[in-house]
C-alpha cells in the first residue's frame, strides 16, 4: 500500500474508532429513493473495512444485491467528527467470520445465536470519505459559536476534507 493510502486509512480509523452505530444507506430496490437504517458496527478492520450483522431476509440484503454502492453516515459526538463514507458492500455467509465477530449483544437480534439460519454479514469496503472534524471539546465549540454570534463573524466549523481509499 502507498504511504498516503495508509495515512488516509489511519485517519479514517482514528475518527470512527469509538463509534458503535451508523446509518447504512442503500438504494431502495426498484425506486429512485435512498433507504437508511441504523446499524451496529461489529468490527472495523485495519484496512478500514467495516462489518455488520444482518438478517438475510431483510430488505437491505435485496437492495445490496441490486446495487453494491452504499454509504455510511456517522456522527461521533464525543469527538465532534462527522463522516459520510462511500463504498461497496458485499454479502458474506461465512460462519467462521461470524463466530469471530460475534458478541453476546447480538442475541437480541439472533436469539438462536450462531446457529441462526437467517444470519448474514455485510462487509463494506470504503472508497471515499467526506469528513468534518471539529475535534474541540463541546465547551470550546459552544464558546466559539457564541463568540461568532457576538462578533458577527462566521463560525469556523473546523476541518472539512475528502480522503480516497
Amino acid at each position: 500500500m502507498k504511504p498516503e493510502h495508509n495515512q488516509n486509512v489511519e485517519k479514517l480509523i482514528e475518527m470512527i474508532k469509538d463509534v458503535r452505530t451508523c446509518m447504512l444507506i442503500t438504494n431502495e430496490k426498484n425506486a429512485e429513493n435512498l433507504s437508511g437504517r441504523p446499524m451496529s458496527i461489529a468490527k472495523i478492520d485495519d484496512d478500514g473495512t467495516m462489518w455488520f450483522f444482518t438478517k438475510e431476509s431483510s430488505y437491505k440484503v435485496d437492495e445490496i444485491e441490486e446495487s453494491k454502492k452504499v454509504s455510511l453516515a456517522i456522527t461521533n459526538e464525543s469527538s465532534n467528527n462527522y463522516l459520510m463514507i462511500h463504498g461497496t458492500a458485499s454479502l458474506v455467509n461465512d460462519k467462521a467470520k461470524m463466530a469471530a465477530l460475534w458478541s453476546s449483544i447480538m442475541k437480541a437480534w439472533f436469539p438462536l445465536g450462531l446457529d441462526d439460519p437467517d444470519m448474514l454479514l455485510i462487509k463494506v469496503t470504503p472508497s471515499e470519505v467526506n469528513y468534518w472534524d471539529s475535534s474541540s471539546s463541546k465547551m470550546v465549540v459552544l464558546f466559539n459559536m457564541l463568540k461568532a454570534i457576538v462578533t458577527g463573524k462566521e463560525y469556523d466549523e473546523g476541518e472539512h476534507g475528502k480522503i480516497s481509499l
